[in-house]
């Protein structure tokens, strides 16, 4: 009887046990985890011109409003204010209309070893599609941050300064604010902590001074050669126009939203370089854009 219940009870436990393996092994079996989303590729633009194509992608993550602005204008789906440039050279606003803005416009300005600028509908630089918005770059992904504003003791070439009010206004004034100097005198007493602020003063730190703001949560390109960025008049003005980068314009970083590069056609951009311009950089003949249109590449 004992030797019968011994067999029993190892059968039971046998069975106990592998019922219990099996039970833990489903239990801490990982899942499989889903697979991840594929991410949407990046838009593209063909930029047709009198010279040869163009072909862009486009940044749609980093600057979404910017690329979404430059599809609207680009494909006619985003409502402008049409510019009338008078006998008088007066420029008036005309009718709000929705159509492809860049096509018949040129590229009013080249400056070799510089960059090709186009994008405003009455040719001279100063016109837009009736409308502005924020820039969308983000200083510390460029570096800004942590880029001194004077170099060997001289300004960084990116503040262009050009006189000492200038400097006075646009760096000194930082460092009198960072210290909170508010007085003459006190100015006079605080002379060396003012030279020191003015060494440790970053390009970021001036730039938000001039009225530019920056946004960590997406990334930024540099002006590097073959990018596409917006043109402006300053802080938050930009509308339609924009310029190919013919070389590496990094003294431009943090003041020009980067949205897209050339993908196709940058030897067309080299070309641009060699045409004749008058006093002004302005094509003696005309580069013309026939037209810019913008898909989304398939998902691979």
């Amino acid at each position: 009887m004992n030797t019968l219940l011994n067999r029993l009870f190892a059968v039971g436990a046998a069975t106990l046990l592998s019922g219990l393996a099996f039970s833990l092994s489903q239990e801490t079996k990982p899942e499989t985890p889903a697979p991840a989303e594929a991410k949407a590729p990046n838009p593209m633009a063909v930029i047709k011109t009198s010279m040869g194509t163009i072909k862009l992608e486009l940044f749609a993550d980093e600057c979404p409003k910017t690329v979404a602005n430059f599809l609207g204008l680009a494909d006619g789906t985003l409502e402008f204010t049409e510019l009338k440039l008078e006998a008088s050279g007066a420029v008036t606003p005309g009718d709000k209309v929705t159509r492809p803005f860049y096509d018949g416009i040129k590229f009013h300005r080249i400056i070799p070893s510089f960059m090709a600028q186009g994008g405003c509908p009455i040719g001279t630089g100063s016109g837009g599609p009736g409308f502005q918005f924020e820039d969308e770059i983000n200083a510390d992904a460029l570096g800004l941050d942590k880029e001194l504003a004077m170099q060997d003791g001289q300004p960084h070439k990116a503040l262009l300064i050009r006189s000492q009010e200038q400097f006075s206004e646009e760096v000194v004034k930082v460092a009198i604010k960072k210290l909170g100097i508010k007085t003459p005198e006190e100015f006079d007493q605080r002379k060396e902590e003012l030279n020191a602020a003015l060494a440790t003063l970053t390009l970021k730190e001036i730039f938000e001074h001039m009225g530019y703001k920056y946004d960590t949560s997406r990334g930024s390109h540099p002006m590097s050669r073959g990018t596409i960025a917006m043109a402006n008049s300053g802080p938050n003005t930009n509308g339609s126009q924009f310029f190919l980068n013919m070389v590496d314009n990094d003294y431009l970083n943090g003041k020009h939203t980067v949205f897209g590069r050339i993908v196709e056609g940058m030897e067309v951009v080299d070309a641009m370089q060699k045409v004749k311009l008058d006093g002004l950089n302005k094509p003696l003949e005309p580069i013309t854009i026939k037209s810019i249109r913008t898909f989304v590449p398939p998902a691979k």
